[in-house]
């Protein structure tokens, strides 16, 4: 399936840049901040907002989650997930909590990672920060901070590669007409 690219690494990259500025702005300077990534590319991209916060003298607290278990398709995708598990060794009790998600599309994933955060504690308040909305939601979610919204039918794709994880930095449309 050919794609076609929307952001190039030089891309991602401002657009990362600018969520970290939008949640500098709008957040209490004087407490923690805890940013929790999505397995997978929800976790480079809390990573690097969070250096760049760390690097405005934010306090930040690092996480991730796995939502593997906490799907809703379990008996539709066919096969055991594979568990990378979730890392917050933090009390999340009254916190302030951005989750990171690299495409925000039905919800659905966003509604799993609020459920494994609240197994974990109760935190003040959750934001959500995406890289990529695609519309199309099944569940009334809504990305506090957002990288760039790229309307797309159901059947399209969007293929979001990090360095971290797949070796270059990039946003592709793969059109699901192919």
């Amino acid at each position: 399936m050919p794609r076609e690219t929307l952001l190039s690494a030089p891309d991602l990259q401002t657009k990362v840049e600018r969520l970290a500025l939008e949640i500098f702005e709008s957040c209490d300077r004087s407490r923690e901040l805890v940013l929790v990534g999505v397995h997978s590319r929800g976790v480079p991209l809390s990573v690097r907002v969070g250096e760049i916060l760390k690097g405005r003298g934010l306090e930040i607290v690092l996480g991730s989650v796995d939502i593997s278990l906490y799907r809703d398709d379990l008996d539709e995708i066919g096969k055991a997930p594979k568990l990378v598990g979730s890392h917050l060794p933090f009390n999340l009790d009254g916190a302030h909590v951005v989750l990171f998600d690299d495409v925000l599309f039905t919800g659905r994933t966003i509604k799993a990672a609020i459920d494994v955060v609240t197994d974990y504690g109760r935190p003040e308040r959750i934001e959500l920060a995406a890289l990529i909305d695609r519309g199309n939601r099944e569940l009334p979610i809504q990305a506090d901070y957002l990288g760039e919204l790229i309307e797309t039918e159901r059947s399209d794709k969007i293929q979001v590669t990090v360095t971290e994880i797949d070796g270059e930095d990039g946003v592709y449309y793969l059109s699901g007409n192919n």
